[in-house]
């Protein structure tokens, strides 16, 4: 299916949260001067007119840079975003708005190099046609030609991904952000990183998805816990309440594999700013999960299909307001309690003994009762065990043991009827 284009969506609050994260990515690798490889798996068109029919029919725009764009409180690692989408609008106008290739073009340097797939066939050419004309206005303004250093291919990311890794200076950053039209773009998601990672598995990979209601979505970030990756980092974002219908983008999430260490510190300063400014109501909250491969053990603990049944790997989770919440799902009410009120999943010391009083108690027997329960002949003697033998005098040796009453011998092996005893048979 390729009925999706993007531009109906340009600048909105996952793109918001998207490029954020893209910036400071690109940040990080650039610190090191060895060049290195940026792979976009779904381009897109690379950047989108904000006053054109697609982005005006939705105006979503207004949900995420629309609010930004004015403001003059931008936390330092937001106001980087938010500067590089006002350096393509000169004018002061919001007119245009980037895409990731566009923001990766910006942030790379001259040794870097960028290869851009897209499949859809519009969006692919006026992705060629938006860097053609960039590299015109550069020969214009007197830039050296950058040759080969942008590639653009009109053809399948996850395909091509193979070929690329490892890259020949063993650096890369991997952005996967496909239209999620249909089910199947999470399992290919997923089978491509796994593949990837074995290819090259010191890469950066960043993964955009949308969180909603399907199942696929909502496991999704749990089976990619999963993946041989050293370590991961999530993120999502959430602007509203999702409406009971289950229409509409409310929420979106970002997962990198080998995030870099600065990452963590900059969304937990600008997360809550961004639930402040673009949300809509009691429902915005954002999340951010760190950990390592869930393996082992911690793999039984996540269910069929991926649903954890409890807090996996050692995620450190954030809340929506101080950063120490709960995950939940969109929509879902975040349970309060006061400060000073003790977690009744984790009872104090006092609590404890009592609980293990209890258990004790329940898996027990009463004395009373195992007192009872002792044999009395006198009290019933058809409980009474049934004796060995008729007496308990030792028997001797080659003796033959005396009949009972029953007609049976003490041994309990019956012995004939009730008439006269066999005589014995004479020997030799």
């Amino acid at each position: 299916m390729l009925s999706y284009r993007h531009a109906f969506h340009a600048g909105n609050h996952a793109d918001v949260l998207k490029h954020f994260v893209q910036v400071q990515l690109h940040q990080y690798m650039n610190q090191k001067d060895t060049a290195y490889t940026y792979i976009d798996t779904h381009s897109g068109a690379g950047v989108y007119a904000l006053d054109s029919n697609f982005a005006t029919k939705n105006a979503e725009f207004d949900t995420g840079i629309g609010p930004l764009w004015n403001r003059t409180d931008l936390p330092p690692a937001l106001a980087e975003y938010v500067d590089l989408v006002r350096g393509m609008n000169p004018s002061g106008k919001m007119r245009y708005y980037p895409g990731s290739p566009w923001v990766a073009d910006q942030m790379t340097r001259p040794d870097d190099r960028l290869r851009l797939f897209e499949l859809h066939p519009a969006d692919s050419k006026i992705l060629a046609d938006n860097f053609r004309k960039a590299e015109a206005h550069k020969a214009e303004q007197g830039e050296r030609s950058r040759g080969r250093r942008v590639m653009i291919e009109r053809g399948d990311g996850f395909l091509s991904l193979k070929a690329l890794l490892p890259p020949p200076s063993r650096r890369a950053l991997v952005l996967i952000d496909p239209p999620y039209e249909v089910k199947d773009d999470y399992r290919k998601v997923k089978d491509a990183l796994e593949e990837a990672l074995g290819r090259f598995p010191s890469g950066m990979f960043a993964v955009w998805y949308p969180v909603l209601q399907r199942m696929e979505s909502r496991q999704f970030a749990d089976r990619l816990k999963r993946l041989p990756a050293k370590e991961w980092l999530h993120v999502t974002l959430t602007v509203s309440t999702p409406g009971p219908d289950g229409f509409g983008l409310h929420s979106s999430g970002m997962f990198i594999l080998n995030p870099p260490y600065t990452l963590e510190p900059l969304l937990r300063e600008v997360m809550p700013y961004l639930v402040k400014v673009l949300g809509k109501d009691a429902g915005a909250s954002f999340l951010i999960e760190r950990g390592s491969q869930v393996t082992g053990a911690a793999a039984g603990r996540v269910g069929a299909g991926g649903a954890a049944r409890q807090p996996v790997g050692n995620a450190r989770r954030a809340s929506p307001l101080s950063g120490t919440g709960s995950l939940r799902l969109p929509g879902q009410a975040m349970p309060t309690r006061d400060a000073g009120a003790k977690d009744p999943a984790r009872p104090d010391g006092a609590a404890a003994k009592v609980n293990a009083a209890a258990r004790a108690k329940r898996f027990s027997r009463p004395d009373t009762e195992r007192a009872d329960e002792r044999f009395d002949p006198a009290r019933d003697p058809a409980k009474a065990p049934r004796a060995r033998y008729a007496d308990e005098r030792p028997r001797v040796p080659g003796a033959r043991p005396e009949r009972a009453a029953s007609g049976r011998p003490a041994s309990g092996r019956p012995v004939g009827g009730t008439g006269p005893a066999r005589p014995p048979r004479k020997r030799g």
